[in-house]
This record gives C-alpha cells, sequence and structure tokens, in this order.
C-alpha cells in the first residue's frame, strides 16, 4: 500500500529543482541558502547564493567580514536585517564553537536570527536530525492535505501543524522536509493548485471535498501605507553627497541619499530647509530626475528624486557622510529603493 511519505519522496527525487544548496551537507551553506531564500524567490537567489561563497566559503570568513562588504554583495536582495543577522550569527559561532556549526537543534535555534524553521530545515537537511521544517509552503500544504480550515498566521494553527508534519517524518527526513517544501512551491501553489500533477493528491482531504482552493484560511494583511518620500541628490561641482543611514529604523547601516517624507501641506522648500538645518548646506534645486515606487512589507515609498547644487562641501558626523565622483556610488551598499531611482 502506498504512503503519503512514499509517494511524496518518489516524486522528489525524479522531479526536484537542482539548487547548488541542495548537493552539500555543509550546514553553513543550507544556512545561507536558507536565510537567502526568506522572503526572496529561488531564482533570484541562486546568484546570490554563488557569488556570496566566492567571497565567504565559509562562517569563518563571514565572521571576519565588515558591514559595508556583505552589505554591498547583499545588494539588491532587499530585507537586510537578513544579512545583519548572518554577520552575528557567523561571530558566535565562531567564537563559541571554533568555527563549526553546532550539531544539535538546541543549539542550532539558539544563535541569533535562527527561528524554528530555519533550525528545522538544517538540523534536518545537515544532520538528519528528525524535526519539522514548516514554513509558508509546507504550512498551505498541510492545511490542504488535512482540510485545517483554521487561520495558519495564528501560533496555534503552526505549533497543530508542526506536531502534524513532526509525527508523519520518515526515516528519509532530509528529502521529506524538502520535499514538502518544493510541493508547495511547484505542485501546491497559493492560487488554482496543480492538483492532477500532485504525487500525493489522493490523500488530500481538501482535493477530496473540492475545498483546496479556500486552503489555507489566512487572516488578510492590512492595507499598506503609502508615503510621499523626496531624496536629494546634491551636487558639488563633480561630487555627490551620500550618507550612511542609521542603526535603527527601515534601511538601516546603509547609504543612500538624504530623504524625507513629505506631504501636501509641506512647502515646496521643505527638502532645502532640510539641508540647512540637518546638514549645513545651501543648495538650490535643479530638477526631478526621476520617480518610482518601492514596497515593503508594510508600506510603500512613492519616491522623487531631485537634483540639488550646492554652494560648497560640508562635512558632518551624524550621519556620516562622503563627498564622492558619480561613478563610485557603485562601491557603497545601497538599498534597492535608491538604486530604482539611479536607474
Amino acid at each position: 500500500m502506498k504512503t503519503l511519505q512514499a509517494s511524496l519522496l518518489k516524486w522528489y527525487k525524479q522531479n526536484h529543482r537542482k539548487l547548488p544548496w541542495r548537493a552539500t551537507r555543509d550546514p553553513y551553506k543550507i544556512w545561507l541558502s536558507e536565510i537567502m531564500c526568506q522572503q526572496t524567490q529561488v531564482a533570484t537567489v541562486t546568484s546570490y547564493y554563488n557569488r556570496f561563497l566566492e567571497s565567504y566559503p565559509d562562517i569563518i570568513s563571514l565572521s571576519m567580514a565588515t558591514e559595508d562588504e556583505v552589505y554591498k554583495l547583499w545588494e539588491g536582495l532587499g530585507y537586510y536585517s537578513r544579512a545583519k543577522r548572518l554577520m552575528q550569527c557567523a561571530r558566535v559561532v565562531t567564537q563559541n564553537y571554533s568555527g563549526i556549526f553546532p550539531r544539535t537543534h538546541e543549539e542550532i535555534i539558539d544563535l541569533p536570527g535562527i527561528g524554528p524553521y530555519t533550525a528545522g530545515a538544517i538540523a534536518s537537511i545537515a544532520y538528519d536530525i528528525k524535526m519539522p521544517a514548516v514554513d509558508g509552503n509546507v504550512l498551505r500544504v498541510y492545511s490542504r492535505l488535512y482540510g485545517i480550515e483554521e487561520d495558519v498566521g495564528k501560533a496555534d494553527t503552526k505549533k497543530k501543524i508542526e506536531a502534524m508534519v513532526s509525527a508523519d517524518l520518515p526515516e528519509d527526513v532530509r528529502d521529506y522536509n524538502q520535499a514538502l517544501m518544493e510541493l508547495g512551491a511547484l505542485i501546491c501553489v497559493p492560487k488554482n493548485p496543480r492538483c492532477k500533477g500532485c504525487p500525493v493528491h489522493d490523500f488530500c482531504t481538501a482535493k477530496e471535498r473540492n475545498i483546496q482552493n479556500n486552503l489555507p484560511i489566512k487572516t488578510p494583511k492590512a492595507k499598506k501605507q503609502i508615503k510621499k518620500m523626496r531624496v536629494a541628490y546634491v551636487e558639488f561641482e563633480d561630487q555627490v553627497l551620500l550618507e550612511k543611514r542609521g542603526t535603527e529604523g527601515l534601511l538601516a547601516n546603509l547609504w543612500g541619499f538624504p530623504i524625507i517624507e513629505v506631504s501636501e501641506e509641506d512647502p515646496p522648500k521643505a527638502m532645502i530647509d532640510y539641508l540647512e538645518d540637518n546638514y549645513g548646506l545651501y543648495v538650490i534645486e535643479e530638477a526631478i530626475m526621476a520617480t518610482k515606487k518601492h514596497v515593503f512589507t508594510h508600506l510603500i515609498w512613492d519616491m522623487t528624486l531631485v537634483r540639488y547644487k550646492s554652494s560648497a562641501l560640508n562635512y558632518i558626523e551624524d550621519p556620516e557622510v562622503v563627498w564622492i565622483q558619480p561613478e563610485a556610488i557603485k562601491n557603497y551598499p545601497l538599498p534597492t529603493a535608491f538604486l530604482k531611482l539611479l536607474k
């Protein structure tokens, strides 16, 4: 008699995507791929992953990297807090474990920036430890397989599904956890799941009841707030101003341009006043260079990039600023929001 596990594993071995991190048991490389794949499509991640490993082939080399070096490699991936947590975790592993990734689930989940899903993925894929790795794909797959009509965004529902996955884990936990994720990515997709090609449709409650398009149940996300932002491209002769953003808030620790939120009530010279008050710069507005929107998790920036001419150079300590040739901007790690404007 065929089982859910056997059917899924057979399908996975024959159909899974050939991804570079699936050809290794190195926990460092598995961890890196899992962090990169959070909130980013696999197709985008692959080239970043390969470049990152060329620069930092092991966790000790990563622990010795500077923030700007890592952020520059990360440029364009977004959600830079992930890169910050990578560096924090690398330093802890280097200091506390002599650069050798810990081998128990308890030690792995105790590392900075590693939660239940990532810990389960590393433990099972690198070390064959029987732990579930429940991400959004797996929540969707199990809600349909078992007809779970409860909000998968709630902690209690997640715990319930984690327990169900744990109970189903076969000896081949490494491939089973990856197979569940792959099924959610390729077959059991959010809208119009491909049930005819699903290797486990015979075991699926949602398919049997024809409610697969109604599951999983998720509380609708709040509508994103839209903020109008003005961005200053400040020039003095042949140099342009870059600033390093603070250690807190959006785009922390990255380089960029002065930026303020504006409203209909603000005077047209709001940015001119801001640059004078905060940077000691006396500028005149020249031209609008670009307008772009950038979507964050919880809000949207409606950005306008404006060129200003400064009467002089001025250096301040907070924020840290540099005056550079425009062609040197590429040497600094800029967030995707500003890269969009420069394009």
